[in-house]
């Protein structure tokens, strides 16, 4: 079964049944026409709709209440065609959660300046209160304003974190600090009560190295609250987008931006609360001569 696409006064065939599962090779849609003319471009863009689920949120804005559809868009992962993500953008802006590529694995993301949207995101992805989020930053300006900022030494030798950080990032590191008072209670406390809350004064900071990424948060001129996507029922991260849409989509998921399957290996996490840079968990980033393992702590 097929629909077809009406684009530019052309039209193309793109198959309902797009699941990767069934083809090892990822599945392309190409269209007659040639590229749209500039002031149509930002008009079109390939989107997939997952079927309706009972269990999906109702919003307030009319954008959310009119499909219960998830829109899934596909783009080029080095960034050429970022006009596609400008509906994704305005629906971050409106309160969204969807899932968005980094330099690592897929993350479930919405807007850090929406109480609503972060309270969503947690039960979307079925979050422990005691699991903390990660804010995906655009640059060191937003670590400065969400957090007490890296500190200045270890009083060993190490006079300047900032300098050896910043080597570091944009890149595959998760860096714990301190949160500041800007950062919203929903991001550092967790609960449905008062008498349920428990403090967290810690909060994970990135800054991927994703052309993609970089683009959405660009586009939205904020950072992002994020988790990254592992299997409800398996300890597994889910690398394919198209598997993250049919896992998430019936929990409420708004969108996924797919930008190619992702390799199992999550972001290098280093705790920079204590008198040394830890290694929480080694992943893809290199560990650095200044950081410590954890076998290295003696």
């Amino acid at each position: 079964m097929a629909v077809e696409v009406k684009q530019c006064g052309g039209s193309a065939v793109l198959p309902l049944s797009f699941r990767r599962s069934l083809n090892p090779f990822p599945c392309h849609v190409s269209f007659q026409n040639t590229q749209p003319p500039p002031q149509l471009a930002r008009r079109f863009f390939t989107l997939a709709v997952v079927k309706r689920s009972p269990k999906r949120l109702k919003y307030s804005a009319p954008r959310f209440t009119k499909d219960d559809g998830l829109l899934y868009v596909e783009v080029d992962p080095f960034g050429s065609d970022a006009w596609k993500l400008d509906p994704i953008v305005e629906l971050l802006k409106e309160g969204a959660v969807g899932v968005i590529p980094t330099d690592t694995v897929y993350a479930i993301a919405c807007d850090l300046r929406s109480h609503s949207a972060i309270d969503r995101l947690r039960r979307i992805k079925n979050i422990d209160p005691s699991k903390p989020l990660s804010i995906l930053c655009r640059s060191f300006k937003d670590i400065d304003t969400y957090t007490t900022g890296f500190p200045r030494g270890n009083g060993q030798g190490l006079t300047n974190i900032f300098r050896a950080v910043k080597n570091c990032l944009p890149g595959p590191y998760t860096f714990i600090l301190t949160a500041s008072k800007e950062l919203p209670k929903l991001c550092t406390k967790y609960g449905t009560t008062t008498s349920k809350y428990a403090s967290r004064k810690n909060v994970g900071i990135r800054i991927p190295d994703d052309a993609v990424c970089q683009a959405i948060l660009e586009k939205i001129d904020a950072p992002l609250i994020s988790t990254s996507v592992k299997s409800p029922k398996e300890n597994e991260w889910i690398l394919d987008p198209v598997v993250i849409a049919d896992v998430y989509g019936p929990e409420g998921l708004d969108f996924v931006v797919d930008a190619g399957i992702r390799v199992a290996d999550p972001s290098t996490v280093v705790d920079m609360t204590g008198n040394s840079p830890q290694i929480v968990r080694q992943g893809k980033g290199p560990k650095q001569p200044w950081m410590i393992a954890e076998d290295e702590d003696s």
